[in-house]
């Protein structure tokens, strides 16, 4: 079974940092980009990093700076660590194993998306 489990998430003021992991299980960790989303209420799911499975980085413009993804193969875990966090981060952040890194957030056969985990950011 296919698993992508997300943890990390919680409550930080604004300014402070979070580190989120992404436990992966069920297929070949290795062989996949790792991507990470977030969707807040009313908005629409937007693609913030990614990790390919050569460990190329890939980040949204508008996180830039602030964020950074990597990737721990012997572990298959990944990781989304993000600083200056602002109350516009808030937002639920989910993890996806792509066959190729990309931000946008469709998913195709062979992706696999994990459920997610809450991140609020107070001011």
């Amino acid at each position: 079974e296919v698993q992508l489990v997300e943890s990390g998430g919680g409550l930080v003021q604004a300014g402070g940092s979070l580190r989120l992991s992404c436990a992966a299980s069920g297929f070949s960790f290795d062989d996949y980009a790792i991507c990470w989303f977030r969707q807040a209420p009313g908005r629409e799911r937007e693609g913030i990093a990614c990790i390919s499975a050569v460990d190329r980085p890939l980040y949204a413009h508008f996180v830039e700076g602030r964020v950074a993804v990597s990737r721990e193969n012997a572990k298959n875990t990944a990781y989304l660590t993000m600083n200056s966090l602002k109350s516009e981060d808030t937002a639920v952040y989910l993890c996806a194993a792509l066959n190729t890194p990309r931000l946008a957030t469709f998913m195709l056969p062979g992706d696999y998306l994990g459920q997610g985990t809450q991140v609020t950011v107070s001011s």
